[in-house]
This record gives structure tokens, C-alpha cells and sequence, in this order.
């Protein structure tokens, strides 16, 4: 068994606690795709309670993707929380570059924060990183320069690991960047399969401190049982609840002989 699929064996016998801040129209999405993998998720977002709950947890998974002021200021509680225990914070900024209010909350995220895995799609991993970027609401319309320069030179800068997401996904500490081509196009057809990845994600980061070879086994994981439940779905809807079954299912002997990574 390889790196990759020790991680899934790992997060299965584990069960760590993934206590999450996102948005309200994937939270419960994001919730059974975590239980799906073999995680157990919490939402918790009182400003009262995320400290002593970011205590419990595994990782932190924080999205921006539904914010207000208040929703800062308590992740900026649950962040400061996770940072004096060392537990890993995995960030999601979701329409980074589409609003002045999710750019400068992200660039501060970026900034005051020690941040795990950044993972976003190509708009906002360029705006982050500072290039010319395109996103629609939270959809991304492009980057311009070259995404793995762009994904590994700010990996470097951040000192954290990056995924920018795509058609082929990419990830990088800044010394190592992968590739990573598992998934279909029907996980564009539905709401908040990014958002899924980051709870994928944030469950393999939650027992190892590799967070790229984590952030991989995540990645290829959920495009696997992407790519299995749409050789099972007759469209958007059918694909989404066998996209849960197949997140279930994958194996890690599957992680190991299916993940189509390959070093750059």
C-alpha cells in the first residue's frame, strides 16, 4: 500500500473530528461526504463554542463561501484556537476575486493566518496569488499566466500547500507539485463539489502531517468516485447521491491503483 491509500486506511480506523465553518447552501453536503470517506463532521459556528470544539477536532475547514462580518470574526476565533494546538486549517476561499469583501478577507486569511492547504479553483487561487483572474459569483472564468507556475510559486510564497482546481487538479508545497487527472465533468453540473473536496481534503489532513500527499489521496479519492458514479448516474441528480455511495466505497487498494497523479 502506498502513501496514498495508507491515508484512507488511516482516516477509517481513525475517525477524526472535522469541525467545519462553511456555507449554508453545501453544508450538508459537505457533512455526508465526510461521513462518506470515514470522518465525522461538525458544523459548529457559535462564536462561544468553536474554540473549545476546533480543540477536538483533527483539522479545521474553513469556507468562505456564504460570508458576513460575523462569520469572520468567528472563524478568526476558531483559527486562533486551532493554531495554539497545531491542528491543521484547511482554507476554501470561495469567490476570492468576485467581491471586494471575499478578496480582502481572503488575502487577510492569507496573511494573519497559518494555513494548511489552500484549495480553490483557478480564479481564486490567481487572485490570491495575485494575477489577472476571472471568476463569476464562485464559478471560475480563468487565470491568465501558467496555473502550476502560478499554483507552486504561491505555495512557496504561503508556505502551506495549494491545490487550484480544474480539469486537471493541481498541488504543490512549493518544492513538489503533482498533478492529479481523476474526476468527470459532472462534478461541474452540481452545487458544492468544491466545497466537498475541502472536507475530503480536510479529513486526510487530519491524520498526517504530509498535507500533500494528503491533499492528493483527497483529490483522487473523490474524482475516482466521481468517475464511478457517472458511468452509474442518467444525469445531475442521480450522479449526486451515487457520488456519496461511491465516496463510501473507494477502497484504498482503489486509491492506490486508480489515482492518476503524476510529478511535474
Amino acid at each position: 500500500m502506498t502513501i496514498l491509500g495508507s491515508i484512507l486506511s488511516d482516516i477509517r480506523e481513525k475517525t477524526p473530528l472535522v469541525h467545519h465553518m462553511t456555507n449554508y447552501v453545501t453544508v450538508n453536503d459537505c457533512a455526508n461526504i465526510t461521513l462518506c470517506i470515514g470522518a465525522s463532521p461538525v458544523m459548529a459556528h457559535a462564536e462561544e463554542e468553536v474554540g473549545e470544539m476546533v480543540a477536538l477536532a483533527g483539522s479545521l475547514v474553513l469556507n468562505i463561501g456564504t460570508l458576513d462580518h460575523l462569520q469572520i470574526d468567528r472563524m478568526f476565533v476558531a483559527a486562533k484556537a486551532a493554531e495554539k494546538r497545531g491542528i491543521p486549517i484547511i482554507l476554501d476561499p470561495v469567490g476570492a476575486g468576485a467581491t471586494s469583501l471575499r478578496t480582502k478577507t481572503a488575502h487577510r486569511m492569507i496573511q494573519e493566518l497559518s494555513i494548511s492547504v489552500l484549495k480553490g479553483n483557478a480564479g481564486e487561487i490567481g487572485t490570491l496569488a495575485g494575477k489577472q483572474a476571472q471568476v463569476r459569483g464562485v464559478d471560475s472564468g480563468g487565470v491568465t499566466g501558467d496555473p502550476t507556475d502560478i499554483t507552486c510559486v504561491l505555495a512557496e510564497r504561503l508556505g502551506c500547500t495549494v491545490v487550484m482546481s480544474g480539469p486537471t487538479d493541481i498541488i504543490s508545497d512549493g518544492s513538489r507539485t503533482l498533478l492529479c487527472e481523476n474526476g468527470h465533468p459532472l462534478m461541474g453540473r452540481i452545487s458544492g463539489t468544491g466545497c466537498m473536496a475541502a472536507s475530503v481534503i480536510g479529513s486526510c489532513v487530519a491524520v498526517t502531517q504530509n498535507y500533500l500527499s494528503a491533499s492528493v489521496t483527497g483529490i483522487a479519492a473523490f474524482g475516482i468516485a466521481g468517475e464511478r458514479a457517472a458511468s452509474e448516474a442518467a444525469g445531475p441528480g442521480s450522479f449526486k447521491y451515487r457520488l456519496f455511495d461511491n465516496m463510501a466505497s473507494v477502497t484504498s487498494d482503489d486509491v492506490d491503483r486508480c489515482a492518476r497523479t503524476r510529478s511535474v
